[in-house]
């Protein structure tokens, strides 16, 4: 759908007028700068103007974009950057023809990359330019574009083609003979007048922002639009152009309704190269230098980082990568390493991920992080961990190892505090959005291991994708239907029935065999184990087991026996019966001494 369609049939007087002010407001910003960011690509000043002609009526007309305060035009990041970039490879003073031919067929391909993005849905990429990395990134390249703008200020004739800042100072210094005083001092009123000015028109700007219309921008459309408005500006000798967030911001403040701002505002350029380009010849270089350091300086946010540095010291780490690789190096290099260093902390996070132990909140069915809430309840016979993040195979082996861990400890604790052991995993899966064949080969895993030490596990709230794999792997079949649940409370209070009923269903077994005689070892002073039916084993040689022995209704305790052995000493044979008491939660052996 071509936007103009869509407001074109609505529009009226008043529309028109709003959009005919800011239109002449951005123009009178955009003129200055238009120039200004053409030296700073080595091009002819026209070619900066006649680059805001063309992109805003394609803008306009031929995109998909719909944001109706976007002012599009060329910025002083990526004017430095071709600049830079080309003149590298070919003199703009040697061969000018040849290098603004590069720099439009750059701005070409560059569109054609562009709009492929978005045609194949790829706007996701931009996602991995964190807010710390354009922070850093636009900082740095603020830093570098107002040292490039140091010859102008100074007056120089020779400067480096370089951007760090090591060949920035080494060009400064070497041509110490070239400053010149009276262009620094008009250079220093320039840039105190523009920032004082633009003082005040930050803070309106700023208090428009803050009350901004929650516009829903595509990023795959918007991707199209300035591809598309690169390729086909690139054939009328128009170099690479975005949309600057200052003007942007202007056109807004200005009361923009439209995309029809844009084309008043590139009516207004025209106008100036037809009438007034004349004029703009006896423009000191020191001037358009002042207005492109006060444009940088905005760009430097000092808030943003100190902000990073208190909330988040890895983020403010990858903020630094990109502004000293940028002022130390080159832009490629401060971008690229802030990038590699954010992936590298979403692929810890993906090979880490958030695992936790819940417990229950007294009086209430929630349960929480054991960490983050210490007085949380939580049974010794039930342990519930919760799996925050998709499982995949680069976080499988963690997951397995970390699981297996919480078992063994909670087992530990449990025997050492109570006499109960662990017997239920609750593995709370509502934050699993994903998994693939390895984290259900984890899975299977962890069930066999907790079913070799007799621990049941049961699954709460798995998401339907997940569900559905689980069942075709068959995992559901092995842990059971019955055992996966709506939620973490549900789960547990069947774990506690299911245990419950167990012990109710269990049978008295009597078993006969006969008694072996006594015989009192040297180095042990108790009795020695038997086994009945090769099904049960009641062990007499432990004297931490308070079992109790009762015969011919008279109770023994294991400690007396061992004390007192002599009281069976001399008996041949006696009836045994061994029975599990559920009610007492332990059990007996009851000896019935023939008479």
């Amino acid at each position: 759908m071509i936007p103009v369609l869509e407001w074109a049939p609505r529009y009226n007087l008043a529309t028109f007028q709003a959009d005919l002010l800011a239109g002449v407001t951005v123009a009178i910003l955009a003129v200055p700068q238009g120039i200004s960011y053409a030296r700073l690509a080595n091009l002819h000043p026209i070619v900066g103007l006649c680059t805001y002609i063309y992109v805003h009526t394609l803008h306009m007309n031929f995109t998909y974009c719909f944001s109706t305060n976007v002012a599009v035009g060329n910025t002083a990041a990526v004017s430095l950057f071709l600049g830079s970039a080309v003149s590298s490879e070919v003199s703009p003073s040697d061969s000018p023809e040849l290098y603004m031919c590069l720099l439009f067929t750059a701005a070409f391909f560059t569109g054609v990359f562009e709009a492929a993005l978005g045609l194949f849905r790829l706007g996701i990429l931009v996602e991995f330019f964190s807010r710390s990395t354009i922070t850093g990134f636009m900082g740095g390249t603020a830093m570098v574009v107002m040292m490039q703008q140091l010859k102008g200020v100074l007056g120089m004739q020779h400067f480096t083609n370089k951007t760090d800042v090591v060949s920035v100072m080494s060009s400064i210094f070497c041509h110490r003979d070239e400053w010149r005083w009276e262009s620094a001092v008009l250079g220093i009123c320039f840039i105190s007048f523009l920032l004082f000015t633009r003082h005040l028109e930050g803070i309106a700007v700023g208090r428009s922002l803050a009350a901004m219309k929650n516009e829903q921008i595509d990023a795959n459309k918007e991707m199209i639009a300035f591809g598309l408005m690169n390729v086909i500006g690139s054939c009328f000798s128009c170099y690479l152009t975005t949309g600057p967030f200052s003007k942007s911001a202007v056109n807004y403040h200005a009361g923009s309704k439209t995309a029809m701002s844009n084309v008043i505002m590139s009516m207004c350029i025209m106008l100036v190269l037809l009438f007034l380009a004349p004029l703009f010849k006896y423009t000191p270089l020191v001037a358009l230098s002042a207005i492109i350091i006060v444009a940088m300086v905005g760009l430097i946010e000092y808030e943003e980082a100190h902000h990073l540095f208190k909330v988040d010291k890895f983020d403010f780490v990858i903020c630094m990568a990109a502004f000293f690789g940028v002022v130390f190096f080159s832009m490629t290099v401060g971008l690229l390493s802030s990038v590699g260093l954010s992936i590298l902390r979403a692929l810890l996070y993906v090979a880490r991920p958030t695992t936790c132990k819940l417990g229950n909140i007294a009086g209430t069915e929630m349960y929480c992080d054991v960490q983050q809430y210490p007085n949380s309840i939580f049974s010794p016979d039930i342990l519930i961990l919760q799996l925050g993040s998709p499982v995949y195979y680069a976080s499988a082996g963690y997951l397995k190892e970390r699981i297996m861990k919480w078992i063994e400890e909670e087992e530990t604790i449990a025997r050492k505090s109570t006499e109960e052991h662990l017997r239920y995993l609750v593995l709370d899966m509502s934050g699993v959005t994903s998994i693939d064949n390895t984290g259900i080969s984890m899975l299977l895993e962890v069930h066999r291991y907790a079913e070799r030490r007799g621990i049941k596990i049961a699954l709460t709230n798995p998401r339907i994708g997940v569900e559905e794999k689980l069942k075709i792997s068959r995992y559901i079949d092995l842990v059971g239907e019955q055992r996966v649940f709506l939620s973490v409370k549900e789960a547990v209070e069947a774990c506690r029935f299911a245990y419950q009923e167990s012990k109710n269903k269990e049978e008295i077994n009597v078993y006969d065999t006969k008694f072996v005689p006594y015989k009192k070892k040297k180095k042990e002073n108790c009795f020695r184990s038997y086994v009945f039916d090769d099904l049960a084993c009641m062990c007499l040689d432990d004297a931490n087991d308070q079992r109790g022995l009762v015969g011919n209704g008279k109770e023994w305790d294991v400690t007396m026996l061992e004390k007192d052995y002599s009281a069976l000493a001399g008996l041949e044979e006696v009836e045994v019966r061994f029975e599990i008491c559920s009610i007492e939660k332990k059990s007996r052996i009851h000896l019935h001494i023939p008479t």
